[in-house]
């Protein structure tokens, strides 16, 4: 494989990881980020810190390739603007963060007036993702993606132990190994969008089942209807052989086995603004989302009450993406931007 430079803007929970990936796989990395502390963490890890996003671009080699790791919305809005004014012709931003694909959109189309390359990135693996991979959802011109392949070869998980999906013969190879080129810009987050829509209707299902099974017990049945079941033991079961199988089952069974009662977990859970943009896209569609959209309003009934089942979403958030819910007091209003 082909070894690449890459400059990494933004070393949180994702952007640190993804930094580590690529260096085990012998790409080489400046980073940046306005906290120094995870910058010099990395640069004792081999990466090559630099003090500003203009050290950042003087410190790569052209055609330059930056990827952009920051929370949706005005910080990546500004550093992109600032990398688009220091950067040269034929140099490449990729935006791995969760924005709105519709920004991509307007994002390519200003950068390219300037010969800057644009690439949207969806990104899903949360604070996993060193260990198991990312799965990537891209969307730019092909000769970039092309360009940069060896760096999303090397974040995407590869083909592990799944087995090959039949009838798949011809198609995309790039796919079985965990990231997808969508299609033009925008195209990448929109598939992330989707994604994680999905994710709250999948949660949202896991969250009421274990609350009505937590519940089997109530006073208010009659005796003999009345079940004490150990809920760490039935995610456990399920998880071996159950067509109900998954990371997020995997995640419920894992909090459940350290605290049946989720004790620790307010039950507050944040939304990110890809379930509100997914609403957004189906009813500009006319797409009828029934569960996704009711998944998303559950989060919003939880910051006035907390139930059993806002409990076992907030343990899947902290499990997938090391969200920490805030209590109701120091609960913003606005969406939590962190990668899903």
């Amino acid at each position: 494989m082909t070894h690449l430079q890459l400059g990494m803007v933004g070393l949180g929970r994702m952007g640190a990881n993804l930094v580590r990936r690529l260096m085990r796989g012998g790409h080489s990395c400046v980073v940046f980020d306005r906290d120094p502390a995870p910058g010099a963490a990395l640069a004792d890890e081999g990466a090559t810190n630099a003090g500003s996003l203009a050290a950042l671009v003087k410190a790569l080699t052209p055609p330059r390739a930056v990827w952009v790791m920051l929370p949706a919305g005005k910080a990546t809005e500004q550093a992109i603007a600032e990398l688009a004014g220091l950067l040269e012709p034929g140099d490449a931003i990729v935006d791995g963060g969760n924005s709105f694909w519709k920004d991509d959109v307007r994002r390519a189309r200003e950068l390219a007036r300037r010969g800057l390359d644009y690439l949207d990135v969806g990104t899903s693996g949360g604070v996993w993702g060193l260990e198991r991979g990312y799965c990537l959802m891209i969307g730019g011109d092909a000769d970039v993606v092309a360009r940069l392949d060896p760096i999303f070869a090397t974040l995407a998980p590869g083909r592990g132990a799944i087995p090959a999906t039949p009838g798949r013969s011809g198609r995309d190879p790039r796919v079985e190994m965990g990231y997808l080129h969508a299609g033009p810009c925008g195209s990448g987050h929109f598939v992330k969008m989707i994604h994680n829509g999905i994710e709250y209707g999948m949660m949202q299902a896991f969250a009421e089942g274990f609350d009505i099974l937590r519940h089997a017990a109530s006073p208010a049945l009659p005796v003999e209807h009345r079940f004490h079941l150990e809920l760490a033991d039935v995610a456990e079961v399920w998880r071996r052989g159950s067509v109900v199988t998954s990371w997020l089952l995997d995640l419920t069974a894992t909090a459940l086995a350290e605290d049946g009662e989720l004790a620790s977990y307010s039950g507050h859970v944040e939304d990110s603004g890809e379930g509100r943009w997914t609403v957004q896209a189906a009813i500009e569609e006319a797409v009828p989302a029934e569960v996704l959209t009711a998944a998303l309003y559950t989060r919003f009934r939880s910051r006035q009450d907390h139930t059993f089942a806002e409990k076992v979403l907030s343990a899947m958030r902290k499990g997938f993406g090391g969200h920490v819910e805030p209590t109701k007091a120091a609960a913003a209003v606005s969406p939590d931007p962190a990668h899903g």
